[in-house]
């Protein structure tokens, strides 16, 4: 009879260190997939603002002037920005001022990262805080923009909300893989 042991594994974190659960290493991932996906979408809308920009130059020199087109490519832009945020930091690729953080060594960009995150948690807990009471004022009173085309605010109000909570939910999972990378076992 042959009794199995189980094998030792690799002390990443020092000594006394404890683990990551399985749960925050599956919420990571997770969300890395879903603003990785939402992020592909929002790479596209360029190419929609574009289309738009373009059938307004089209028609400004050769028929009416349309009156949606302008307000369209702003809604758009909006969207391409909040709905690609969490991508944008899940890639690493916001503006960040490297006077000092460059010099520093991995552990040390991730302890300061995981408490400069928290403070971006607390902005974004006040922009969606502002955002659902602007898209249930929008809901409510049918909000409408002021311009001559005068569409409804809400749909935009709501695409701004989702960004806001991807982007928080983004914030999060990079908090657990900037602890996890300053406790030497980084979330693959």
């Amino acid at each position: 009879m042959h009794i199995r042991m189980p094998r030792p594994r690799a002390r990443t974190g020092g000594p006394g260190s404890v683990h990551l659960p399985r749960a925050i290493k599956a919420y990571v991932r997770y969300v890395d997939a879903v603003n990785r996906y939402i992020g592909y979408f929002a790479m596209y809308m360029i190419f929609a603002m574009i289309g738009i920009l373009f059938y307004s130059t089209i028609s400004k020199n050769f028929f009416d002037p349309s009156l949606w087109t302008l307000e369209m490519a702003q809604f758009t832009m909006v969207a391409y920005f909040l709905l690609g945020g969490g991508y944008s930091l899940q890639i690493n690729s916001h503006v960040r001022m490297d006077l000092l953080y460059e010099r520093w060594s991995d552990k040390t960009k991730a302890i300061v990262d995981a408490i400069t995150i928290l403070l971006l948690l607390f902005y974004l807990a006040l922009l969606l805080y502002g955002g659902i009471s602007s898209t249930s004022y929008a809901l409510q009173y049918n909000e409408e923009s002021y311009s001559a085309w005068a569409p409804p605010m809400a749909p935009i109000k709501i695409v701004m909300c989702i960004g806001i909570v991807l982007m928080m939910l983004q914030v999060v999972a990079t908090f657990f893989k900037n602890l996890a990378a300053a406790r030497g076992e980084p979330i693959a």
